[in-house]
């Protein structure tokens, strides 16, 4: 079953189903040429972490600098934003790959990816005392967000359906059905609308208020990172397969850019306050910098092997990139 295995390993195994030899697999995206750098400031590389074991996703709590990286190891590493040092390691569920928190309570949301064959479990983190809840999903659990406002959780499972928890009681509230190969997922606070990202190469969009899908929007080929700019709603998605982002209008859920980045993008993550996008290239071990404003690319921050998570904190625009292959997290400093 797929859930027993590594990110980097499903990916080896879909670029052979795709026809591709195991020796090219490193230069599928080699056509996806990035466009000329407009000239800015290149932020760098400040800072390497280390953290757990195969790390994958990262997240951070704007509020209190607290950065947290799921392992596939089995744990979360817990980095203190001001220190830059790891001050907690926790043992959540088997194979963690999605993090999220809720910035208002500090609650930590991690998505375990195996339980069962049919279950995959959420842990849920107290910020307080550090304990863990566990929830139960369905199969594959890969991506989680938190709408803010509500305190909603959105997991997508890759076995296919949505899960939707109470962020009051922890109970899953419902579950939508979207299609098979469910990835990633990002919620607009403002507006309540969830994003999908799935395997298929395709966007399904929920309404937060009724829990239906209300729009399919076709993009690159294995979209397996999304975002979403609170300011302006416009969504970004990395296709790993096609090495692009897709830049989606949250007013009309129609693409309205392709963004070529580096090689196999698989997670992205949003600066609202400079308009910053910053996507996480796993097969180049790079992070592509794009302008919100212009939809052009200004960087290329190497950073270490196979980044697989991306996360910004606004208030200070430091960047964490999770790398998987290093077993390290990168810390970009920025002007903001």
């Amino acid at each position: 079953m797929d859930g027993v295995r590594s990110r980097q390993d499903r990916r080896r195994k879909m670029f052979r189903l795709a026809g591709f030899p195991a020796a090219l697999s490193l230069l599928v995206c080699a056509g996806a040429v990035a466009a000329p750098l407009a000239a800015a400031a290149v932020p760098v590389v400040s800072a390497t972490i280390h953290v757990g074991s195969d790390p994958q996703g990262v997240a951070v709590n704007s509020a209190t600098g607290t950065v947290y990286v799921a392992n596939l190891d089995g744990t979360v590493s817990v980095i203190s934003g001001r220190a830059g040092t790891v001050t907690a390691t926790i043992p959540v569920g088997s194979q963690p790959e999605g993090v999220a928190v809720n910035p208002k309570t500090g609650t930590v949301y991690v998505a375990n990816q195996f339980f069962t064959q049919y279950t995959g479990t959420v842990s849920v983190i107290s910020p307080r005392t550090g304990t863990v809840a566990t929830i139960h999903v369905g199969a594959d659990p890969q991506g989680v967000a938190v709408n803010p406002v509500t305190g909603t959780v959105y997991v997508a499972n890759g076995g296919g359906p949505v899960s939707v928890i109470s962020g009051k009681t922890g109970k899953v509230t419902a579950t939508i059905r979207v299609g098979l190969t469910s990835i990633a997922v990002a919620v607009n606070p403002k507006t309540g609308a969830v994003y999908v990202a799935k395997g298929t190469g395709t966007v399904s969009v929920i309404s937060g208020r009724t829990g239906k899908v209300t729009a399919t929007i076709h993009v690159g080929a294995l979209p397996e990172g999304v975002a979403v700019n609170p300011k302006t709603g416009a969504v970004y998605v990395a296709n790993a397969r096609s090495g692009a982002v897709s830049v989606i209008s949250g007013k009309t859920n129609k693409v309205t850019a392709t963004i070529r980045v580096g090689s196999n993008p698989v997670a992205v993550a949003i600066n609202p306050g400079t308009a910053t996008v910053y996507v996480a290239n796993f097969l180049s071990s790079t992070v592509s910098v794009i302008s919100a404003k212009t939809d052009q690319l200004t960087a290329v921050i190497h950073v270490g092997s196979n980044p697989d998570g991306v996360a910004v904190n606004p208030s200070t625009g430091t960047v964490y990139v999770a790398n998987s292959g290093s077993n390290t997290v990168s810390v970009i400093s920025t002007s903001r």
